[in-house]
């Protein structure tokens, strides 16, 4: 029988505080963490991002924080991204004002003074990227000493963008007694490091494997033509609310975006050259339906929460298996099933099927223009059945 958030030990205002949310019932991550985060272990959770693990550390960081002095706070949430951070602290931000705390997101990218502000008047929790904090730290704006508990989300992906140094330089700097809880999609090489390096005695936890999320979703290979490329991805993103469309390169990102707006489609790019206030717009209209396709490259989407994403698009094909499933997984969140296009030049094909072979998907590649009127429902068209362009 599953267990309400009330019988894992969860107090009534934060119930209610995720009620008021519409986030009735525990997902399995939440289950399986929450009660050992609240009993003051400490975590290892294997789970993907959509996973509801905001949640399932979340809820503890708040019901046993108490109220912090100017620049101490009591809990630290450690994130690879910009957007991350602000993701987490729109999350956490509910659950914190039942108990009259304060969340601060401190990143990169943002007026620092703002920061300042903030952490000197008190913040009970701090949602983070490492640089900017150990920045603050030394300026002496924020200290450690007071930190009750540790989060360190996307873990593997701190250790993919080199960010490990920093976070061990933060603990290292956590004073005294604290919990520290883990998340992560793989919790092996230099996570497993960090895991016996910084946790006491954890308590494992795990969701969702990623082969599962794979077929889960709907999987279709074209092969295009260079000049043709643009308008085929302009006539599939026509036929759909919510586009998550990936790229290499920044450079790709600014002109895939643009020529997608001269073929009628409205669209936006979003990667690491890009000022933060424009990366939060593009990201804050795509979430509420105004922009219809982001066009990202990998570093800027990872660790994106984002609902209803009805179809991912690798405008270029990933660097590897890894890098697809990550991608990929942005539209098959908590259980949804979700499509996942990927269009393939002629000097590509041999790599997206060596591609195919490491992910357990067996596909076959069909050319298509972009008059090929297959492309208004690539859901409910078959390529197994029908292999010769239209």
């Amino acid at each position: 029988m599953t267990k309400t958030f009330s019988e894992l030990g969860v107090s009534a205002d934060l119930v209610t505080a995720l009620a008021e949310q519409g986030i009735l019932e525990p997902f399995p991550i939440q289950r399986l963490a929450i009660a050992d985060g609240l009993a003051g272990r400490d975590v290892s959770g294997k789970a993907k991002t959509g996973s509801g693990k905001t949640i399932a550390f979340g809820v503890p960081l708040v019901e046993r924080a108490e109220k912090a002095e100017p620049k101490r706070p009591r809990g630290l949430v450690l994130v690879p991204t910009r957007e991350l951070a602000l993701q987490v602290h729109d999350v956490l931000r509910p659950l914190a004002a039942a108990r009259d705390f304060s969340v601060v997101a401190v990143y990169g990218g943002a007026a620092v003074v703002r920061q300042q502000e903030a952490l000197k008047r008190g913040a009970e929790l701090v949602v983070a990227t490492p640089g900017r904090l150990i920045d603050l730290i030394e300026r002496g704006d924020v200290a450690l000493a007071a930190i009750d508990a540790v989060v360190i989300d996307e873990a593997d992906r701190m250790a993919d963008m080199g960010f490990l140094p920093q976070v061990e330089w933060l603990l290292r700097r956590v004073g005294g007694e604290h919990q520290t809880m883990l998340f992560s999609a793989t919790l092996d090489g230099a996570v497993d490091g960090l895991i016996k390096r910084h946790q006491r005695d954890p308590v494992f936890h795990e969701v969702i494997s990623e082969t599962v999320t794979v077929e889960e979703m709907e999987h279709r290979f074209l092969q295009v033509h260079q000049m043709d490329k643009v308008k085929v991805a302009a006539r599939i993103a026509a036929h759909h609310d919510r586009v998550l469309m990936f790229v290499r390169t920044k450079r790709g990102a600014d002109r895939v975006a643009s020529s997608l707006e001269k073929e009628g489609v409205r669209a936006n790019s979003i990667h690491g050259d890009l000022p933060q206030r424009v990366r939060e717009r593009a990201l804050r209209d795509f979430s509420e339906g105004k922009l219809p396709v982001l066009v990202a490259t990998d570093v800027a989407a990872r660790g994106l929460d984002i609902d209803d994403v009805t179809i991912v698009i690798h405008y270029d094909p990933p660097e590897d298996h890894k890098a697809y499933l990550h991608r990929s997984g942005r539209t098959a969140r908590a259980g949804d099933a979700g499509l996942v296009v990927t269009l393939v030049l002629w000097d590509q094909e041999l790599e997206v099927r060596r591609l195919q072979k490491r992910i357990g998907v067996d596909v076959p590649l069909v050319e298509m223009f972009s008059n090929d009127a297959r492309l208004a429902d690539l859901e409910a068209w078959d390529p197994r059945t029908e292999l010769e362009p239209a």
